[in-house]
C-alpha cells in the first residue's frame, strides 16, 4: 500500500500543491487504508486518471473519519505540465461529490505539506438545539442546552501559549513530544446563525484528537459538567481524566493551514475565504 513518505514519481519536473475542500461524513479519514473509503485514496484516483505516473497525494494533516476541512493542503508530483487552472478543473471532474479543488499552485517536486505546514486553524461547530436539524445533521455536534460563552472563553484562556498538552491528546498518541504551541483560541457565536457555537482553535502543531479534547471540554465547562478550572488543572498535572468527553469528530472542520512556501501560479477555482 503506498504512503505519503514515497519519493517523487519517477521523471516528475514539479509538484502540485491543492488546497482541498470536503465534507469527511462518507470517509475513514484521510489517510489512506486498506479496504476502506478515504479522501486521500479519492485523490490519488483522481489524479492518476490523469496522469498514470504521478505520485500518489501528501497531506497536511490526517484528519480523522468523519472530520472535515476546507482548506486541507494536498501535494503530488507529475511530469505532465498542465497549467494550475487546468490541474484545478481536470481533478474536480473525476472526484465525487463530497471532495473539491478549491485551489491549484504548482511547486517545486518532492513538497511535502506536513513538513511544511507553519500553522493550523481547526473550527469546531456546535449546534445548541433540542431539536434536530437537517441541514447540520453530521456537520455540527447537536448540544440540547444553551452553553455559558463566557465560562468557556475562561477555561480556554490558561491554554493559549506553548505548553505540555500531553493531557490533551488520544489514548493512541504514543509520541514522546507532546509540547504544541497554540495562538488563538476563540469561543464564538456563528454569524450565520445563533444556534451554532463556533470554537475556533489556531497552533503549530497538534496530536491526535487534541482538538475534540479540547472542544470537549470547553463544551464540558459550558453546561456545567466540569470545573471551569479543570483544563487548566489538566494542563499543569498532565492528567486527561480531569477533563471532559471527547468531542464527536461531526462538528470538526480544517480550515486553514499556513504553509512557509503556497508556491506560484495559483487560480482559485472557487473561494478559498
Amino acid at each position: 500500500m503506498s504512503s505519503e513518505s514515497e519519493p517523487s514519481a519517477a521523471g516528475a519536473a514539479f509538484g502540485v500543491l491543492l488546497t482541498v475542500a470536503y465534507d469527511g461524513g462518507p470517509f475513514s479519514g484521510f489517510a489512506r487504508q486498506p479496504n476502506a473509503r478515504t479522501v486521500a485514496g479519492e485523490l490519488d484516483g483522481a489524479v492518476r486518471a490523469i496522469d498514470a505516473r504521478a505520485s500518489v497525494v501528501r497531506g497536511s494533516s490526517r484528519t480523522d473519519a468523519g472530520v472535515h476541512a476546507l482548506g486541507q493542503r494536498v501535494a503530488f508530483d507529475t511530469a505532465l505540465d498542465l497549467p494550475a487552472r487546468n490541474w484545478a478543473l481536470a481533478l474536480n471532474s473525476h472526484l465525487p461529490s463530497e471532495i473539491a479543488i478549491a485551489r491549484a499552485a504548482r511547486v517545486a517536486s518532492g513538497f511535502t505539506p506536513r513538513f511544511c505546514a507553519v500553522e493550523k486553524t481547526y473550527r469546531y461547530v456546535v449546534l445548541q438545539s433540542e431539536l434536530r436539524d437537517p441541514f447540520h445533521e453530521r456537520r455540527a455536534w447537536r448540544v440540547g442546552e444553551r452553553l455559558n460563552h463566557e465560562l468557556m472563553r475562561a477555561a480556554a484562556a490558561p491554554l493559549i501559549g506553548e505548553h505540555d498538552f500531553e493531557a490533551f491528546r488520544g489514548a493512541q498518541d504514543t509520541r514522546e513530544d507532546t509540547v504544541r504551541k497554540l495562538v488563538r483560541i476563540e469561543v464564538r457565536t456563528a454569524s450565520s446563525d445563533a444556534r451554532l457555537l463556533e470554537i475556533v482553535v489556531t497552533g503549530n502543531r497538534f496530536m491526535y484528537r487534541m482538538v475534540r479534547i479540547i472542544a470537549g471540554a470547553l463544551v464540558d465547562v459550558g453546561r456545567g459538567r466540569i470545573d471551569p478550572d479543570a483544563p487548566r488543572l489538566a494542563l499543569e498535572r498532565r492528567e486527561r481524566t480531569l477533563l471532559g468527553i471527547t468531542a464527536p469528530p461531526d462538528g470538526l472542520y480544517l480550515d486553514h493551514v499556513v504553509m512557509d512556501d503556497d508556491g506560484e501560479e495559483a487560480w482559485p477555482v472557487i473561494s478559498a475565504k
